[in-house]
C-alpha cells in the first residue's frame, strides 16, 4: 500500500517488450501512479520487489525462468504479499480456470486479461494498492460460475459429513472463529464490495473495515481478500 499521500509505485513484469511499454505508457498518464521498474523475467521481478517494495506488481503468468505463479509463491512465502504488502495483479492472455484458482490461492489480489480495457487496468492497479480485489469481467464470471457450481454440488450432497471426515478447505473449519460482524464483512467481500462500499453498507469507518478484513485473513489463515472472497462464495451462508 502507498504510504501517506504518495503516488502508487508499480512494477511491471512481462517478457514481451510491447506489453511492458504499453502498460507503462498507460500508467504514466496518471498523476497518482509511477512506474518504479520493469522486469523481463521472474528473477528480475523478485529483484525489483525487494525492499523498498512497490505497492503493486503487474505480473505476467507466463515468463522465462521463474513464471508468474512461482514468483507469486516466492513473494507470498516471504510475507511480501497481503493487505499491507504488495498488491499482485496477474496478467495473462488466457482466462483458464486453473490459472485463476492457483493465482488467487497463492495470494493474488487481482487477475486481468491482457485484452482488458484501459479503465479496467487503472481500476485494478488502484484496487490492488488499496488492498482490494480486482478481476476482469470474464474472470469474475468464471469465479462466480465456479461458486454456483460448487454451491449446487454442496446442496446435492449430504448435509452431514461422513464420520471422521475433514473439510477439504482448512479455512472452512475456522469460519466459526469469526465474530458476527466479521461474518457480515466476509459476506460483503463475497459480493465484490470495496472497503469503502462495505463501510457505507455497515455504517462504519473505512479504517474499521480494513481492521475487520485483516482479522478475518489472520483467523482463516489466508493471504488476501481475494482468497477470503473466494472462500465466502464457496461456503459462506
Amino acid at each position: 500500500m502507498p504510504s501517506g499521500d504518495g503516488p502508487i509505485r508499480v512494477v511491471i513484469a512481462d517478457d514481451e517488450r510491447v506489453v511492458r511499454d504499453g502498460l507503462r505508457a498507460i500508467l504514466e498518464t496518471q498523476e497518482d501512479i509511477i512506474v518504479a521498474g520493469t522486469a523481463v523475467d521472474g528473477h528480475d521481478a523478485l529483484r525489483l520487489c525487494a525492499p523498498p517494495r512497490p505497492d503493486v506488481l503487474l505480473l505476467d503468468v507466463r515468463m522465462p525462468g521463474l513464471d508468474g505463479l512461482q514468483v507469486l509463491a516466492a513473494l507470498a512465502g516471504s510475507g511480501a504479499v497481503g493487505p499491507d504488502g504488495i498488491g499482485v495483479v496477474m496478467l495473462t492472455t488466457f482466462d483458464m480456470d486453473d490459472y485463476i484458482q492457483e493465482a488467487l490461492t497463492r495470494g493474488a489480489g487481482g487477475f486481468l486479461l491482457k485484452t482488458s480495457s484501459y479503465e479496467e487496468l487503472l481500476i485494478a492497479v488502484r484496487a490492488a494498492a488499496a488492498g482490494e480485489a480486482a478481476l476482469s469481467p470474464s474472470v469474475a464470471r468464471r469465479v462466480i460460475g465456479g461458486y454456483v457450481d460448487h454451491h449446487r454440488a454442496l446442496r446435492a450432497a449430504s448435509a452431514e459429513p461422513a464420520a471422521g471426515a475433514r473439510p477439504a478447505d482448512p479455512a472452512l473449519a475456522r469460519l466459526h472463529d469469526l465474530t458476527p460482524r466479521e461474518h457480515d464483512v466476509l459476506g460483503l467481500l463475497a459480493e465484490g464490495l470495496s472497503n469503502q462500499d462495505i463501510a457505507t453498507r455497515l455504517r462504519v469507518s473505512k479504517h474499521t473495515v480494513k481492521s475487520h478484513v485483516s482479522r478475518i485473513l489472520t483467523k482463516l489463515g489466508l493471504r488476501s481478500r481475494g482468497q477470503a472472497a473466494a472462500l465466502a462464495r464457496r461456503h459462506h451462508p
